[in-house]
């Protein structure tokens, strides 16, 4: 893959859509090269390989605008798309909101070596020898009994972005990763479950032996679950789970969301959400982050920025539109793929450690629950009413104890926020990290 020939063809792009009558235009350009194995009971189950390259062009005439994506980069195919996008924006409803960022708001180069970028390039055998050594340890841990199979996965990436006001510019990353999902016990007392990991470089996975065991491990400790009693009750998110409350935050936090009512959190901007010393933050600037990026998706710099401090959220996530609609500055969250409008995202958000360790976060509840697996997508983003199934494991007199299964959880995000306290856990390879937090007072229902 020829990164440049991305770069290449969103200029070309925004090009040919100014020939064609737009006002203004932007491009973006995204490929990638993807290669996994995939194993099960000792056995090669398949081998994929796959080089993806595609443009996408958003053509603004007056305040009208229309998006399309397309793989042919040819000059031919980048002709034809530029007429078809500037043809279709003529005959699209007016936005006051859309458009490009300034140019006084667009990224400079040169841009920072984030180290996203590994040299690394494993064969086909080794991706492989790779899958079958985390499954082999998977299996190896006494209880399991089958495998739901192991794999391994090696992708390079590019993205590029080209706007009619002068911005051109692209990054590429790698991501590697190996996971594996193993079954326990037999028949209705079966149980499943899965360890995976992920980096932008090859030498930062831990080893596939290390990811293997704690899958087994997991799965074995989930045999013969009991059923757990109802009602309100402490609940303690693992740190494997617990990064989905910050994702509810994060999602809430969107300024498209917000600007459109759908958002829990609107009319809060600057509320103590949080018990004081609770910190969110975001670095998309972290050298080898899952998700560092220099520029976001509308070419507006990235930077370190507190999205918590000491309870409160600071601000709202924007893009060019939602910032114009809410008269609120750039943060450069936009987030976009080769179609459609822009959207927000952010890149690399901790819920910063708290002091105590887990054992001390626990320590007081007299019954409680510890949930390491989530089911389900049940959250209202406008009211922020929460319901999940889970399983995890009993907590008692301060003790973590047997499996429970088949209970769902329920609350209200704002209510969840304010109860929130974080133990001094935190691993930050996710795009989105927390450590293990205890929310007091959710409402159990028992299987």
């Amino acid at each position: 893959m020829n990164t440049q020939n991305l770069l290449d063809a969103a200029e070309a792009l925004v090009a040919a859509a100014r020939r064609h009558g737009a006002d203004s235009a932007d491009a973006v350009g995204r490929g990638s090269i993807a290669r996994g194995v995939g194993v099960r009971l000792g056995a090669l189950e398949d081998v994929d390989s796959s080089e993806n390259v595609e443009v996408g062009l958003r053509a603004f005439v007056g305040r009208r605008s229309a998006s399309v994506s397309s793989a042919d980069l040819s000059p031919a195919g980048i002709e034809a798309l530029a007429e078809r996008a500037v043809a279709m924006a003529r005959l699209a409803p007016e936005d006051p909101y859309a458009g490009l960022a300034a140019v006084e708001a667009l990224a400079k180069g040169p841009f920072p070596d984030l180290g996203i970028a590994d040299h690394a390039d494993p064969s086909p055998e080794e991706l492989r020898e790779t899958a079958l050594a985390v499954e082999e340890a998977a299996r190896a841990v006494a209880g399991v009994t089958n495998s739901e199979g192991g794999s391994a996965s090696a992708t390079r990436a590019a993205a590029a972005l080209a706007t009619s006001t002068g911005f051109a510019a692209l990054y590429h990353g790698t991501a590697y990763s190996i996971g594996v999902s193993v079954i326990a016990g037999e028949g209705e007392a079966m149980q499943r479950d899965y360890a995976m990991r992920s980096a932008r470089h090859l030498s930062d996975l831990p080893g596939a032996e290390v990811i293997g065991r704690l899958a087994g491990e997991r799965t074995v400790a989930r045999l013969a679950p009991a059923a757990t009693a109802g009602g309100p009750m402490p609940v303690v998110f693992a740190n494997r789970v617990s990064a989905s409350i910050v994702g509810h935050l994060l999602g809430a936090m969107g300024a498209p969301q917000i600007a459109r009512k759908a958002s829990f959190l609107a009319g809060r901007e600057g509320a103590a959400l949080f018990a004081p010393g609770i910190r969110v933050v975001e670095d998309p600037l972290r050298p080898r982050g899952i998700a560092s990026r220099p520029f976001d998706g509308e070419g507006v710099p990235c930077a370190p920025r507190v999205l918590v401090e000491d309870g409160r959220v600071t601000g709202w996530l924007t893009n060019v539109a939602s910032a114009a609609q809410l008269s609120l500055p750039l943060t450069g969250h936009a987030s976009r793929g080769t179609g459609g409008a822009p959207g927000v995202g952010a890149s690399n958000v901790d819920l910063l450690a708290g002091d105590a360790s887990f054992d001390e976060l626990i320590a007081d509840i007299e019954d409680g629950i510890l949930v390491d697996y989530l089911i389900g997508q049940g959250v209202n983003m406008v009211t922020g009413d929460y319901s999940r199934g889970a399983a995890g494991r009993r907590i008692v007199k301060g003790r973590v104890e047997g499996p429970v299964a088949g209970f769902t959880i329920a609350g209200n995000l704002l209510d969840m926020f304010a109860s929130l306290r974080a133990a001094n856990d935190l691993e930050t390879w996710r795009p989105v990290n927390a450590p293990s937090l205890r929310v007091d007072g959710m409402t159990v229902a028992g299987g």
